[in-house]
């Protein structure tokens, strides 16, 4: 250690080289090592006092950086957080099927057995239940179904996590087939059956329905329409003349 005369006639130019302004906590903890040395090779009161005073100055600084740090971390993770949670995809790759006592549906999502369990979340209501899958290549997946056909017991559903998929099962409360997954795809199904007067002429019913084909049908659909029409009248008036004959 250097002779402590030299810096003792003029203590505050040492210390001034030891004021402390850098800002990252490695160095500010590498400056307190520092101090705590110079304190305990120091003799003199007064560069003690000094030594202590800049002690207690770089410990509140460093304090106060590592607050920062603290709050900075947290704000970035926080910030992480609502971007993934702000990335949700709606889940489209699905399939259903059923048992006596379960209805089961069936979500593809590639790699979701590789993330923790507690990141997929399956709730069920009587009539409903909704997927989310947290984090799964940085998005969150989810997918809700309400108005199911019939209740279910919410109670005794739970889910499977197998290979590249999410089992949803659904626990029935009878054992009632299911003829689709919701009320809304029942409804649309009931919509589009083609309605039958016992009484009306069945040709006219044909008719109606040839119809309805050939105005939602693509161009393809009312080409054959159009053939299938024109054989039919080609054949009826041949027919008729060989009646007539």
């Amino acid at each position: 250690f250097f002779g402590l005369s030299g810096f003792t006639d003029n203590p505050h130019s040492l210390l001034s080289g030891l004021i402390l302004f850098p800002i990252q906590i490695n160095q500010l903890e590498a400056d307190l090592l520092e101090l705590r040395s110079l304190l305990e090779k120091s003799e003199r009161k007064r560069v003690q006092e000094l030594l202590k005073q800049e002690q207690q100055k770089v410990e509140k600084e460093l304090e106060v950086k590592r607050q920062q740090n603290e709050q900075k971390t947290r704000r970035e993770a926080d910030s992480s957080a609502a971007s993934k949670a702000a990335y949700t995809v709606k889940i489209t790759n699905y399939a259903w099927d059923q048992s006596e006592k379960f209805v089961k549906i069936y979500l593809t999502l590639k790699s979701v057995h590789k993330v923790p369990s507690e990141n997929v979340e399956v709730n069920f209501t009587e009539r409903s239940f909704s997927v989310l899958v947290k984090d799964l290549d940085g998005k969150n997946h989810q997918m809700t179904v309400l108005n199911l056909l019939y209740p279910i017991d919410e109670k005794n559903s739970y889910k499977k996590i197998k290979t590249d998929m999410v089992l949803v099962m659904c626990k029935k409360q009878t054992t009632k087939k299911w003829d689709c997954l919701t009320k809304v795809e029942k409804q649309s199904k009931e919509k589009d059956k083609p309605s039958f007067d016992e009484n009306a002429d069945p040709g006219e019913g044909l008719m109606s329905m040839l119809k309805k084909i050939y105005a939602e049908g693509d161009d393809e659909m009312k080409r054959t329409i159009n053939k299938a029409w024109t054989e039919s009248q080609e054949k009826k008036i041949q027919g008729e003349d060989m009646m007539g004959l």
